[in-house]
């Protein structure tokens, strides 16, 4: 983990809040090349700033990492991460549907984004445990991912 990282985020919680958008059955993906060595998929999403609202933050990550206007839908699940020097609440919602056309964004939270695709549950279990966001550890096909409902620590 980039030492630009830690300074910004260790130490302190962070609210995070993340959209899933299926397309048939992939599921659209961010692939950031500061937070791992050979980089760390995890679905669009970012920190909720000071006066903004759960959907001004998905409508705003989703345009920075992936160039697409998202229409987010209802709450999914949450999720706590904490591994020193992180520790994040993150929220995870329904985007609805999306318009545009998709390409890498920026970050400007640090972080670089190397690609967004859609990923196949297959795509998804070749990725190596440290670089795909921790709940696709275990629910890896959207039957098990759209199931999910309640508080998750990863």
């Amino acid at each position: 983990m980039k030492k630009e990282i830690i300074d910004a985020y260790g130490g302190k919680v962070r609210v995070r809040v993340c959209g899933l958008y299926w397309k048939d059955d992939t599921l659209l993906m961010v692939k950031h090349n500061s937070l791992k060595t050979g980089g760390f998929w995890s679905p669009p999403g970012g920190g909720i700033e000071f006066k903004e609202s759960i959907d001004e933050t998905l409508k705003r990550e989703f345009l920075e990492e992936t160039g697409l206007l998202a229409f987010p839908g209802n709450f999914i699940f949450g999720c706590e991460f904490i591994r020193s020097p992180l520790h994040a609440i993150e929220l995870f919602y329904h985007i609805d549907r999306i318009e545009g056309l998709l390409h890498a964004g920026y970050d400007p939270e640090i972080q670089v984004i190397e690609e967004v695709k859609y990923l196949s549950a297959d795509e998804m279990k070749a990725i190596p445990r440290d670089n795909i966001h921790g709940i696709f550890h275990q629910y890896q096909n959207r039957s098990e991912i759209e199931k999910l409902s309640g508080f998750y620590s990863i």
